[in-house]
């Protein structure tokens, strides 16, 4: 049985996605050009926000997320993975990480892709301010 989270946000003209090891969504409405990693801003959730089935189900070391980022006709998939150590304690970032790295503002880990890692063309509508996007988390666990 899968776990889903929606999330709302909005693109930003600072959105550059250039990291090779994170991305991130945040409540943030203003964005500078070193945040590399965000590639949307203004959402509804940060990490403290999600639903706590959601936590629960993330916190299982089996825990499999498939994150699907959209913006008009265009979306990607990218697969992470939960921990028993996810704490989703900050207000209002969520941060994927390519790593095993653990903080209060990380939803998941070992994943697949980084902000660089996604297709130029959804980079260039995550830069208009007026597009909106929508985030599916969905977690079900590794067989």
């Amino acid at each position: 049985m899968e776990t889903v989270e929606i999330i709302h946000a909005r693109g930003h003209p600072n959105v550059t996605s250039m990291n090779k090891t994170t991305f991130e969504i945040t409540k943030e409405t203003h964005l500078t050009k070193r945040g590399d990693c965000i590639v949307a801003v203004n959402s509804d959730k940060g990490a403290s926000d999600l639903s706590s089935e959601f936590k629960k189900a993330m916190q299982n070391k089996r825990a499999r997320i498939r994150i699907q980022i959209e913006a008009s006709d265009e979306a990607e998939v990218v697969t992470a993975w939960g921990s028993p150590l996810l704490n989703f304690t900050h207000p209002t970032d969520l941060v994927v990480r390519k790593s095993d790295y653990i903080c209060g503002r990380t939803l998941a880990i070992r994943a697949d892709k980084a902000a660089k890692d996604f297709p130029r063309s959804l980079i260039e509508k995550l830069q208009n301010p007026h597009q909106s996007v929508k985030i599916t988390l969905m977690v079900g666990k590794a067989t």
